[in-house]
């Protein structure tokens, strides 16, 4: 009796051991947000001052040496620092260390309403951008109304211990 049961048992955690290892973890930093609910169709008549911005990101960095890395959880902050102009960002494109595209958050210009911020996540376990990698955004803005503010927050615990810092985005165009 006590060897069926054991049998049992170890059937149960080997079958167990077997499903877990074939799920996929669903990394939030591919689809963080429903970019389609904030699609956005640009004033064709407004005079519209246009911009680029690089944002640096690291989602890994070297730690003891060059050969051993520590992941990091980094929020891409995107601002609209006006408070009466409505702004829009026609370009989120995230690059790995060696200057390949990782991924591109929309297809279509997004909205930021006066001082309205939304953010991307790149999960700590989504190193595919490695320790050097970095956003351009593209956007639009109506005469006069001030650039938006792309900051990033990177971040980690270990234990007891925790390390943050941040980035700033720099106007390139």
């Amino acid at each position: 009796m006590k060897t069926t049961a054991v049998h049992i048992l170890c059937t149960l955690l080997l079958a167990l051991s077997v499903i877990s290892c074939n799920e996929q973890p669903q990394v939030s930093s591919v689809s963080p947000e429903n970019w389609g609910a904030r699609t956005a169709t640009i004033p064709t008549g407004d005079t519209l001052a246009v911009g680029k911005t690089y944002l640096s990101i690291y989602s890994q960095i070297f730690s003891y040496s060059e050969h051993k890395t520590h992941n990091l959880t980094a929020m891409v902050s995107l601002r609209n620092t006006s408070d009466t102009d409505t702004i829009y960002i026609t370009t989120a494109s995230y690059y790995d260390t060696h200057g390949k595209l990782v991924r591109s958050y929309f297809d279509n210009a997004i909205y930021l309403s006066p001082l309205e911020t939304t953010e991307i996540v790149i999960d700590e376990k989504d190193v595919t951008g490695g320790t050097g990698s970095n956003f351009i955004f593209e956007w639009s803005t109506p005469a006069g109304a001030s650039e938006p503010l792309f900051e990033g927050v990177m971040s980690s615990t270990m234990g007891q211990q925790g390390l943050s810092f941040t980035t700033q985005g720099k106007r390139i165009k």
